[in-house]
């Protein structure tokens, strides 16, 4: 039996809102297994939360389910059971809230900004964007999620300005100030690539299937950090 279904009849047994019951399934059928645990958390994470913000402009678009897929790939033989999930979750945008509260919960690697829930920010952003821009109601609903996660206003930008790219400010892309000195920069640029390494992601139980993720995070830093380089070097 594959994880997948393992959970799908653990939330299928619980009784109360099933995407509550999703939480407590992780916590107690994986329970002795932490690598799989993290992954499965994670992954259900983006299945649920971006399902729900893609309703949260009323309309779930087909760019938007497409978006999904991108970073999210699943055996085909397990496409049923993921459907199931994400169907679930996207009937309505009510409960995001009580689910993100719990879902932060099972991060226990950091008290706040914690790189895992920052991935899944940056799925949800992706998902957002799929449609061609990110809906006011939208980016109340990933603002919240990113208070539910404890991350800082500024990471939130800092994740934000990756992904709106009309007016994309390099500075705020890599969370730096355009008073700060060149070597403050590139140290900040060098440790945000070493922070989002693949190597990184795996050992923070990050599947390896959402690296696509990862991709476009890098060259949204590279592009940043050539901007400032250039501008500096003409200045």
């Amino acid at each position: 039996m594959s994880f997948w279904e393992k959970l799908l009849n653990a939330i299928g047994n619980a009784a109360g809102n099933a995407l509550s019951a999703v939480v407590e399934a992780i916590r107690t059928v994986f329970e002795g297994d932490p690598e799989t645990r993290r992954k499965v958390a994670f992954s259900v994470a983006i299945i649920a939360l971006s399902a729900k913000m893609a309703k949260a402009d009323g309309i779930v678009s087909e760019k938007e389910v497409d978006a999904f897929r991108e970073i999210f790939e699943f055996p085909d033989d397990q496409a049923v059971n993921v459907a199931r999930l994400y169907n679930l979750a996207r009937q309505d945008v009510a409960g995001y809230e009580a689910y993100a509260e719990r879902l932060s919960t099972l991060c226990v690697t950091c008290a706040a900004n914690c790189p895992v829930l920052e991935e899944v920010l940056d799925g949800l952003f992706h998902i957002a964007k799929a449609d061609g821009l990110i809906h006011e109601k939208e980016m109340d609903f990933l603002a919240r999620v990113a208070e539910i996660f404890q991350m800082s206003e500024e990471s939130f930008e800092r994740i934000a300005a990756r992904h709106v790219s009309m007016g994309r400010d390099p500075y705020k892309v890599l969370g730096v100030s355009p008073a700060d000195d060149f070597p403050t920069i590139r140290r900040r640029y060098h440790g945000l690539v070493s922070e989002h390494h693949p190597d990184r992601l795996i050992s923070r139980g990050v599947p390896a299937e959402f690296h696509a993720i990862a991709n476009e995070r890098m060259a949204a830093l590279n592009a940043a950090y050539e901007a400032i380089e250039k501008e500096r070097r003409a200045a």
